[in-house]
Order: structure tokens, then sequence, then C-alpha cells
């Protein structure tokens, strides 16, 4: 049962038969799993990467897309709880560092399955949210949109044929966004760790430090070079900042 969950909703990378703990990543509006490739084997071997594979894209294409965040958050932590025998972190980017926060609210609520800590990038806080009605708007502004952010392969958005199979999973993703809007800023038992480049066009580093509301047990900001997508450049130092947090973890 645990290996059909962890096949469907996570592709995983690295680490033995018996990891001594986890990462979970969750992409951002638009993205996959594919996308978080190279994140796989740049952890040590006794950390298992685990990268979430959201309905509507790639080997899940033929499933429904999912447009609301508590449904997604709902079923991103059924498939997780079997996995939860080790130390678990997450990392979520952009609209994933929302769901990464929904997701750990989940487990430590509802499961008592306290992660070791969150890490949010490029994600207002969530009683900082000024959800846009993008959603709402045609294919066009879509995928201006998308462009205008990066971190899709614009090939996708080139060929009109492939920009009409990944549409859905782009509208579906930018309708949670649109449709999560500001909320109560509930602490969180773990630390949490918040990242955003210095040029992003639409989130501050103030935005940022507004994650320190949700995480009595521990904040820190980090701003490294770049915009929305500065993860892409400096995936290096990015990494090296999140495995220096995982030596942590018991």
């Amino acid at each position: 049962m645990t290996a059909a969950i962890g096949s469907t909703w996570f592709r995983r990378h690295g680490a033995s038969a018996a990891p001594r703990k986890r990462l979970l990543i969750l992409p951002h509006a638009g993205g996959s799993a594919s996308f978080y490739q190279a994140w796989g084997d740049a952890f040590d071997d006794d950390t298992e990467v685990l990268v979430a594979r959201y309905p509507g894209r790639h080997d899940r294409m033929a499933e429904p897309c999912i447009d609301r965040m508590e449904v997604l958050a709902d079923e991103i932590t059924a498939a997780l709880l079997p996995l939860t025998d080790v130390p678990l972190t997450l990392f979520g980017h952009s609209m994933g560092a929302s769901l990464a926060y929904e997701t750990a609210l989940r487990l430590e609520h509802r499961h008592t399955v306290r992660p070791e800590a969150l890490h949010v990038s490029s994600r207002k806080a969530p009683h900082r949210l000024t959800p846009r009605a993008l959603h709402l708007q045609g294919d066009e502004a879509l995928i201006a949109e998308v462009r205008g952010l990066g971190g899709t392969d614009s090939s996708l958005l080139d060929n009109l044929d492939l920009r009409e199979m990944v549409l859905p999973a782009i509208r579906a993703d930018f309708t949670i966004v649109g449709t999560y809007g500001p909320r109560s800023a509930t602490p969180l038992g773990c630390p949490v760790y918040a990242y955003v480049g210095d040029r992003d066009p639409s989130i501050t580093e103030d935005d940022m430090a507004a994650w320190a509301d949700v995480a009595p047990a521990g904040f820190a900001l980090r701003v490294l070079p770049g915009d929305h997508f500065y993860l892409v450049e400096r995936r290096q130092e990015l990494v090296r900042a999140v495995t220096e947090r995982l030596a942590g973890a018991r």
C-alpha cells in the first residue's frame, strides 16, 4: 500500500532502502516534479528526496487536476503519512510554499506528526497573501503570466498542441493561487526558513519576513540574488542552505 501511494504522489530520489530522514519538495504553480530533477541527488545518502507529482501532468495526465488548496493539501498529507516514520522536512516554492505550510499544519494538528522544519520560497506568508483573479482571465493572460515568471519550459508554451495539454494544469494551479486568500497566521511547532530573490517582482523581503509570525519555534530569512525563480541559478546555494538545516534533523 505504501509503495503504491508513494509511486503515485511522489517521485523518490536517493537514500538507501532505510533513509534516516526525508525532504519533501512541493513545486510551484505550473511546475512539475521534473523541474526538481537536479535536487534528487544533491543531498547525502541518508536523505530520501520526495518531489510531489500533482495530478493532470506528465504520467498523471489522465487524472483530473485539483484546483482547491484544501483538497490538494488533504491528498498530499494522506499520501505522506506512511512516509513519516523518519524526520520529515518540507520545502515549497511559490504556490508550493503555501501548500507546504498547509500540509505541515495538517500533519501536526490532525495527525500529531511534527515536521522537523518548513522551508518556504518566494511566497507571501498566509496572512499577507493578496490573491489575484488571474484564473478568471483568458488563456493568453495565463500564458503571459507564466512566461513572465519563468519556471515553465517555454517549448511547452510555444507549441500549440503541447500548450493545450498543459493549460488545464496551469489553470488549476492558478485557481488554487487565486482562491487561497489571506488567513490567520496559525503557528507551527517547527522552525520556518524563508528564501527570496532580491529582484522578485512580486514578493518583497518584508513579505517573507512575515513568515516569522507562524514560527514561534524559530525563523530565519535568506535573500539570494535573482528574481522569482532565483533558485534556478542559485540552486547550489539554496541546496547548501537546506542541507545545513537537514544536518540538524534527528
